[in-house]
């Protein structure tokens, strides 16, 4: 009769296996983690981890995050094991197309992956996110007796993790906020891709996050599963702030390349395979699973989340009697529903504002309305109006749904997806354009996940005036726009924003960058939401025939109008169309396209930005090509002859 011990060893030796076998077939991939990592994996899930794979979007599972997501074979054969739906097949199928156990971990494709990591540093500050989610939930729906929201958030991640700006940026906002029930399984071994870590790094660990108010442990050695499990069980019992557990590991142990960074990022080949396998006393061939592996999975995690999920529906259906507002409430979060109506925002014909200001007012209304609604701007709240209600979310105060980012633009994109990940709630950022570049990793990966994340970005162009060039985005809107699956919204007046607003509210599957100005433009009284939902449309329409079509975006659609006028003085016959979401209007069918934009009109775009995105819509561009200027708002138009005389004049060169 095997012992306890002697199964939990079988059980980490074939999830080492699996992943070398894997990684074989594949001929690619990161073996080196996968060895090194599995004790303390399987520890966590057979000990601790509270998830049912039967129900793997139940919401208060815990979470595990592979923020080390080249590590991915060791989460699929976790995932495998524990009666995720992922197959020997499957696995066999490694970072292999069509598939679904690709090189890093994708979310929504393959079951039991909460997000897609792989970008080091995206996962554990998507997990920062995630503790944020819980504890607001928590605190909003939780009643004595009766702790619908209550599970943990975990995290693997390694030494290219931790280098990784954008996650001390959120370990900083983690430990400021005290999350309790964030815990990070840190593979510490000394070696990256490039060789030892020493060549690269020297600090503290311990210093470091107790300086940022994390609860620091350490388990000397990564095979001793017992030290593992006992750090785990302590740090679950610190709720004031995080924790990380430093897990000493040998990168590879067991292979003839253990310790060296050969063992990192490639396959071991055959006969390595052969030795390793000699060394573990594993008599099994390649992607052969002993029977009593399955049985302490199916025993230690998928029945015991069985009856874990079990008590909280019996413990949610007394809920739903007791609380009964609140539980509608409740369902209502995890619908992810939105009540859009925005109709008491009332504009008129010829009124000024900055649309951040317009977009700012309607996050008001909508925060009011949507207690699901939270998220907040990385030090810039009253530049940008992105700002969440009821106070500051703070550990004092986990009812506050304003999130304080601080300075922290990378992590602030990446703790929105992982908030919108979680489920429950809908989350947004705030920053200026131009420092969206501090933000593509997670913008960018929340349109990969089909995440309906809301981006704010104001002050949209050269239009900031004397803060200068560092200031003023020209390729930044073309950086967004190529992005697939984001819908980029700049809308031109008041009309507009409460429409793109809505549109990114109510997304199920597309985030949105809604991108404002500074300074005032004129509600134009003929823009519409319909427009905007198709993403291009007639804002002022030629009387008779149509000589030519200025096409536009943003303040630069009243520009046109203007321009118009002078056009119409010279005989000309002009459409004017504002366009401000190319994502939208590139998914009408043909038909429609052809209809705003017929083929053989003179056409000229105008935008006070990069030329380069309106090229697949016309060969004639007015844009801004060069980096901007520093001076007041009105010169630096002139400057770039964003006047309406320059612009018809332009017109007439064609």
């Amino acid at each position: 009769m095997e012992t306890t011990m002697s199964k939990d060893l079988l059980a980490i030796n074939t999830l080492r296996m699996l992943g070398v076998d894997a990684i074989n077939k594949a001929n690619s991939g990161h073996p080196g983690i996968v060895i090194g990592a599995a004790p303390m994996a399987h520890t966590l899930f057979t000990k601790h981890l509270n998830v049912y794979p039967k129900e793997s979007h139940w919401i208060n599972r815990d979470r595990f995050i592979l923020s080390a997501g080249h590590g991915s074979m060791l989460l699929y054969g976790l995932n495998h094991l524990s009666g995720y739906k992922i197959t020997i097949e499957d696995i066999k199928k490694f970072r292999d197309y069509p598939g679904i156990t690709p090189g890093h971990p994708e979310y929504g494709l393959t079951d039991g992956v909460e997000t897609t990591s792989g970008p080091l540093g995206q996962g554990i500050s998507n997990a920062v996110g995630m503790a944020i989610a819980e504890k607001h939930l928590a605190a909003r729906f939780n009643q004595e007796g009766f702790p619908i929201v209550d599970h943990y958030t975990f995290v693997l991640c390694g030494d290219g993790d931790l280098q990784e700006g954008v996650a001390l940026e959120a370990i900083s906002l983690a430990g400021h906020l005290g999350l309790g029930k964030l815990i990070v399984l840190y593979d510490s071994n000394d070696i990256q891709l490039d060789g030892p870590t020493k060549y690269a790094v020297t600090e503290d660990v311990k210093k470091k996050f107790e300086a940022q108010n994390w609860h620091y442990l350490k388990v000397s050695d990564g095979d001793d599963i017992k030290a593992v499990d006992q750090a785990i069980k302590k740090a679950k019992k610190v709720l004031d702030k995080p924790t990380i557990i430093e897990v000493k590991t040998i990168i590879g142990k067991g292979t003839r390349i253990a310790g060296t960074h050969k063992v990192h990022g490639a396959a071991i080949g055959e006969e390595e395979r052969a030795y390793f396998a000699n060394y573990l006393g594993y008599p099994y061939q390649p992607f052969e699973v002993d029977e009593e592996v399955y049985k302490l999975y199916k025993s230690k995690v998928y029945n015991r989340g069985k009856k874990t999920y079990n008590f909280w529906k019996g413990m949610f259906a007394a809920y739903k009697i007791k609380y009964p507002e609140l539980a509608k409430q409740f369902e209502t979060f995890l619908k992810g529903e939105i009540n859009a109506d925005l109709s008491q925002l009332v504009y008129e014909a010829g009124s000024k504002d900055a649309t951040r200001n317009m977009m700012g007012k309607a996050f008001d209304i909508l925060s009011a309305k949507n207690l699901n609604i939270i998220g907040g701007s990385a030090d810039l709240t009253s530049s940008t109006k992105a700002k969440g209600a009821d106070g500051n979310f703070l550990k004092e105060n986990p009812l506050g749904r304003n999130i304080n980012f601080g300075v922290r633009e990378h992590a602030m994109g990446s703790v929105v997806n992982g908030i919108n990940l979680h489920g429950g709630l809908k989350a947004f950022s705030g920053a200026f354009f131009v420092f969206s570049d501090y933000m593509k990793p997670p913008v960018r990966l929340a349109a990969m996940m089909h995440l309906p994340s809301v981006f704010v970005f104001s002050h949209d162009s050269v239009a900031v005036g004397e803060d200068g060039p560092t200031h003023e985005p020209i390729e930044q809107l073309i950086g967004l726009r190529s992005i697939p699956n984001l819908n980029v919204i700049r809308p031109a007046d008041g009309e507009e924003t409460k429409a793109a607003v809505e549109i990114a509210f109510t997304s199920t599957k597309t985030p949105t960058a809604l991108i404002t100005t500074r300074q005032n433009v004129v509600n134009l009284g003929t823009t519409s939401k319909e427009g905007v939902y198709k993403g291009a449309y007639i804002v002022d329409k030629e009387e008779k025939k149509l000589d030519g079509i200025l096409l536009a975006a943003g303040s630069e659609v009243h520009l046109a109008v203007e321009a118009k006028k002078i056009l119409k003085e010279k005989g000309l016959d002009i459409r004017v169309v504002s366009m401000p979401s190319h994502f939208n209007f590139l998914n009408q069918p043909a038909s429609y396209q052809e209809s705003i934009l017929p083929k053989g009109v003179k056409t000229l775009a105008v935008e006070m930005g990069s030329s380069y995105s309106w090229f697949r819509f016309t060969p004639h561009v007015y844009g801004i090509d060069t980096f901007g200027v520093s001076t007041s708002v009105n010169k630096v138009v002139e400057v770039f002859g964003f006047t309406k005389e320059k612009v018809a004049a332009k017109f007439l060169e064609i």
